[in-house]
């Protein structure tokens, strides 16, 4: 099968994401002691800036693996299964969980990206939820048609 050229790109592109991800989570002791040189929040606060930015990445790149796994069946043209459902669901708590690792930290220090990350992963969490709940219902419908052929 020839895979579109959204399809491919897409599938790139979740790729690149994952494995930058992992870099970057690797990366943030050495990133924030850099950021520090340029701004004094980044030294004041090191130790609670790694630790929650570290496990926010580790959240995040849980999400992307979800997305690359959940990709394999669009690929091979059988997006809807149950295993997708819970993938669904599973990336949902992961955005939840952002969203309340970002609002700890805006007891360090309160910035509107802060803020603007609660709301955006606070809004995935909730559409990826109800996607699940979609993706069952469409199971179901499947299985119920695939019993009557």
């Amino acid at each position: 099968m020839k895979l579109n050229p959204l399809v491919r790109f897409t599938k790139y592109l979740l790729d690149f994401m994952f494995v930058a991800g992992i870099i970057i989570c690797v990366g943030v002791p050495f990133i924030f002691q850099i950021a520090g040189r340029f701004y004094s929040i980044f030294t004041t606060y090191y130790v609670p800036l790694c630790i929650i930015f570290m496990i926010a990445g580790i959240f995040a790149l849980f999400i992307l693996w979800n997305l690359r796994q959940m990709f394999k069946t669009v690929i091979l043209e059988n997006p809807f299964v149950r295993e997708n459902v819970r993938a669904l669901k599973r990336m949902g708590i992961c955005a939840f969980m952002i969203a309340l690792i970002m609002a700890i930290r805006l007891f360090i220090v309160i910035t509107p990206a802060a803020l603007v990350l609660v709301l955006v992963f606070l809004i995935a969490g909730l559409f990826s939820l109800v996607l699940s709940l979609v993706f069952d219902q469409a199971v179901t419908y499947k299985e119920e048609n695939d019993l009557t052929i």
